[in-house]
């Protein structure tokens, strides 16, 4: 494909919402007459390269914050709507928890009610304990006090599912080009918005810009010359000033590599998602001594894309300055942030304080890169807006890879008007103290 030198939009990032975007946009120019062909996506390197294409693939509504909830409620709903093409498999996820959240999860069932979001809640240790076992008949986690069991989500294969969006894209005249590293942006004489992307490979003249390039965001955001840090208005009114507008943690996960046939429930069916928190203290699995007395979790699937149980655990903040991990996060440049040491210790050990079957398995630990940066927002929750008048940032905050139904969102702000499950998630919100409400659970975006 020539290099265009014109593009009305030109979307950055081959990705679950770059792709996600062209596809949705394109239907909407579709229905007023207009062409797909007016949509261009550039990618640095290829489609599903980056973290969408090493994602987990979890699909979940376990959401303390009712605005994520609403939102991943819409993005379920077009993970269901082509389950084949994005290669997803609707098995349900499960949020298992100590006493410390049994108030939060409590509230997260209320409110999944009150949307129509089908799950159970079993409350209470004994009742934890029978439900898990109805499933599992090896479950011996301890300390267990409630039970959320969606019915729906479940997980994608990771770089099929992206694919697969790509294909519903190109199919409306997207053009999608690889290889095309976007080095800066031109600028009106007379107005604050993006006149041109240049690239590596020519510059393009464009009308409306869409970046969304998950942990790279911090690069653009710095040739878009926007705000560096923010001021936050606390619940108080009091202001916390120069707030760095972004910040990194180290995703960690892996896989144990056993055939995913060994984690069907009693009743030999595929499982739900596990995702387990745990106050209680846990213990090696492989000479007993304590890894640690602090707050932990843990999720796991069986997984035959990656041929083996993956998960992951919680994340760590990188200390290193952020100009010298934003270039590439997933490069060559940068292996010391993709899993640290102790991971397959701790992960391998939390299986078998969950199941007995994981007990003396962590030989089988596939030693391989899993996981790897996440550029994270002042409060770890997206920022979905516009900036320099026609650039709209999607900025996940590592939300991303369930979040397939923003770029449909994003795709009707772009042409009908603002989207009411996108409004909490503006870049104001800081200033103004709309902030989202936390939770007890000992994972940032939660």
């Amino acid at each position: 494909m020539a290099m265009p030198t014109h593009a009305k939009y030109v979307i950055i990032g081959a990705g679950i919402h770059g792709l996600s975007t062209a596809w949705h946009l394109a239907e909407k120019l579709r229905a007023k007459g207009q062409s797909g062909e007016d949509i261009l996506v550039l990618d640095k390197t290829g489609i599903a390269a980056g973290a969408s294409g090493i994602a987990c693939g979890v699909v979940r509504n376990n959401y303390f914050q009712p605005a994520m909830r609403e939102l991943m409620a819409q993005c379920v709903e077009v993970w269901e709507s082509d389950s084949k093409a994005f290669s997803y498999h609707p098995v349900g996820y499960m949020q298992i928890s100590p006493e410390s959240m049994h108030a939060d999860v409590g509230a997260i069932y209320e409110q999944q009610k009150a949307i129509g979001y089908d799950s159970t809640f079993v409350e209470g240790a004994a009742d934890s304990e029978a439900y898990m076992k109805g499933l599992f008949d090896d479950w011996q986690a301890k300390g267990i006090t409630s039970v959320l069991h969606e019915k729906k989500g479940g997980y994608a294969n990771n770089t099929a599912a992206i694919y697969g969006l790509a294909s519903k894209a190109e199919a409306l005249g997207v053009r999608i080009m690889s290889g095309v590293t976007v080095t800066g942006f031109e600028h009106g004489s007379n107005s604050d918005a993006v006149t041109a992307v240049e690239t590596d490979r020519g510059t393009i003249q464009c009308e409306q810009v869409v970046v969304g390039v998950g942990p790279w965001v911090n690069s653009i955001w710095k040739m878009l010359e926007l705000p560096k840090s923010v001021d936050i208005k606390g619940p108080n009114g009091q202001m916390l000033r120069d707030i760095p507008t972004w910040r990194y943690w180290c995703l960690e996960e892996g896989t144990l590599g056993v055939d995913p046939e060994m984690q069907k429930t009693n009743d030999g069916h595929m499982p739900p998602v596990i995702h387990v928190d745990s106050d209680a203290p846990l213990y090696s699995d492989v000479d007993g001594s304590l890894i640690t007395e602090e707050m932990w979790g843990i999720y796991y699937k069986p997984d035959f894309n990656f041929n083996g149980i993956q998960g992951g655990a919680m994340p760590y903040k990188v200390e290193t300055p952020v100009d010298e991990v934003a270039i590439d996060p997933y490069g060559a440049d940068s292996p010391e942030f993709i899993v640290d040491d102790n991971f397959a210790h701790m992960w391998c050990s939390a299986l078998a304080f969950c199941q007995k079957r994981f007990e003396g398995q962590i030989g089988k630990y596939k030693n391989e890169p899993s996981g790897g940066l996440g550029c994270f927002t002042p409060d770890s929750f997206p920022i979905f807006d516009q900036f320099r008048e026609n650039v709209y940032v999607i900025a996940d905050s590592n939300h991303g890879y369930k979040m397939i139904g923003v770029g449909k969102l994003v795709a009707e702000e772009l042409v009908d008007g603002k989207s009411a499950l996108l409004e909490p998630f503006r870049f104001s919100r800081y200033a103004e103290g709309k902030l989202h409400p936390t939770s007890h659970s000992p994972f940032p975006w939660s």
